[in-house]
């Protein structure tokens, strides 16, 4: 029995020992050096010619009403116009020793002030130089010399279940210091085409945005953006811009005050399994051309829809997320070359990069067709109709089939009533459908079971969609 428990004593100071020698890092260092160059930002937004009512913070089911509204005065009638302050908090980084801050676009959104703190307790008055919304990225700056700097290293070089390091303020709680791992690395974001997101589970909260995350090295690798959160609050899923394309947007912002991106002209979207076999691609890759911008860089260089797009200048796309990015960063007016896959083959394009005009803001309602219940579905659990001579003069469209109704097969998939059907799409080979005999003709061609890719436009756009299991009847 002394035997055996001296057994268990020594395994457990053993693994104590080891635990000791092969446990967690130590960030004390890494925080030490670099938090002096990580800042607090406020900023203030003077809303102007408000009117501005003391809230009452209970209603009257609320116990404490009674007592409270005896002391707290109530003025439900609003009160007189005045500008008042909206404040808020955030992070950034020096970059330059002359008072270059990096930080992100929207924490300095709308500011009509912006202060900067350093870990020694001088504030001053930044300037925004410019600020880009598409990457999130923003650069300040300050009048102050011989400033402690960051150090920046390769996001390229960092590995999945790599240790990370945030510091910022977050909740105002200057220079906090967070860590955790590298989760993913090239995330794509909706509606964030540019930016290839580091993921980590780094604990991010609001107040932390514009703040760096560092590797082991005590080297920048990515500026901390955005949480994904239901509650506000940190969740285990934060994601950061790496510092290559954060730097390569300051070096814009710092020569113009704006950025200058490179645009294709083109509507893209995923090739998945089903269309990589529709059009005769070996497995899915690339990005497959919806539409094309009438006069823009890609239909003059000759690029169509249905094209797949594998590679720019030389570069292969594996997700279309990729060619957003590799066209943003080229610069306008550069001559490209474009591989693409079109009728079983690929060719090679030249194309003059345009540039990327100011956001626009554009809705599109889809042309809705009246669901017939009379009229029985087809293979796909369709209804569909060709277009009247009307309706072909208000899309300017000389053919197309008008899904009138979706049903069995087709309900599982994304087609609506109102889409238009195009085309249809298998083995490489794009048919256009003009008449519904021809298009159920078509149909007929498919073995049971089998996924059939339709190219359809939906408002003033076009796209791919699949349906998987075609029925047998």
């Amino acid at each position: 029995m002394k035997r055996l428990i001296a057994f268990f004593v020594i395994c457990f100071f053993g693994s104590f020992a080891f635990a000791q020698t092969r446990g967690l890092p130590d960030f004390s260092e890494l925080a030490e050096k670099q938090g002096q160059a990580v800042v607090n930002i406020s900023t203030t937004h003077i809303m102007r010619g408000q009117s501005q009512a003391m809230p009452f913070p209970f209603d009257e089911s609320d116990p404490a009403f009674e007592f409270f509204k005896r002391f707290i005065p109530r003025n439900p009638g609003g009160g007189v116009p005045r500008d008042f302050e909206n404040k808020s908090l955030g992070s950034g980084f020096i970059v330059s020793g002359d008072g270059y801050i990096l930080t992100n676009a929207h924490v300095v959104d709308g500011a009509d002030e912006v202060t900067v703190r350093l870990t020694d307790k001088r504030e001053f008055k930044a300037k925004t130089i410019g600020a880009d919304k598409r990457t999130d990225v923003a650069l300040l700056k300050i009048n102050a010399t011989g400033l402690p700097v960051v150090k920046l290293g390769d996001p390229a070089q960092l590995k999945v279940g790599e240790w990370v390091v945030a510091i910022g303020s977050p909740f105002g709680f200057d220079n906090s210091v967070t860590a955790g791992i590298v989760s993913a690395k090239g995330r794509s974001l909706p509606q964030e085409n540019y930016v290839p997101f580091i993921q980590t589970d780094v604990a991010i909260n609001p107040g932390n945005s514009g703040g760096p995350l560092f590797n082991m090295r005590g080297e920048v690798v990515g500026i901390n953006s955005q949480i994904y959160s239901r509650s506000g609050g940190y969740m285990g899923v934060s994601f950061a811009i790496p510092i290559d394309v954060a730097m390569e947007i300051q070096n814009q912002l710092r020569i113009s005050g704006k950025v200058s991106r490179g645009r294709l002209g083109v509507v893209i979207q995923e090739v998945t399994k089903e269309l990589a076999e529709s059009l005769g691609l070996g497995r899915p890759m690339g990005a497959v051309v919806n539409s094309v911008e009438s006069n823009g860089p890609a239909e003059k260089a000759g690029i169509e829809a249905g094209d797949v797009i594998l590679k720019f200048d030389g570069k292969t796309i594996n997700n279309s997320a990729d060619l957003p990015r590799m066209v943003g960063i080229t610069r306008p007016g550069t001559r490209s070359t474009v591989q693409v896959w079109r009728k079983g083959a690929t060719r090679e394009i030249n194309v003059v990069i345009g540039e990327v005009p100011d956001d626009k803001l554009a809705s599109v309602k889809p042309q809705r067709g009246p669901k017939s219940v009379e009229q029985p579905a087809n293979r796909l659990g369709l209804v569909v109709s060709e277009l009247s001579a009307d309706q072909k003069r208000e899309l300017k469209m000389n053919f197309g089939l008008l899904i009138e109704d979706v049903r069995g097969t087709g309900a599982r998939s994304d087609l609506r009533p109102g889409d238009i059907i195009i085309a249809v799409i298998s083995k490489g080979a794009t048919t256009e459908v003009k008449t519904v005999d021809q298009f159920n003709k078509l149909l007929t061609m498919f073995e049971k079971g089998s996924n059939v890719t339709l190219l359809i436009r939906r408002g003033e756009m076009q796209t791919f969609i699949t349906i998987k299991g075609l029925n047998g009847n």
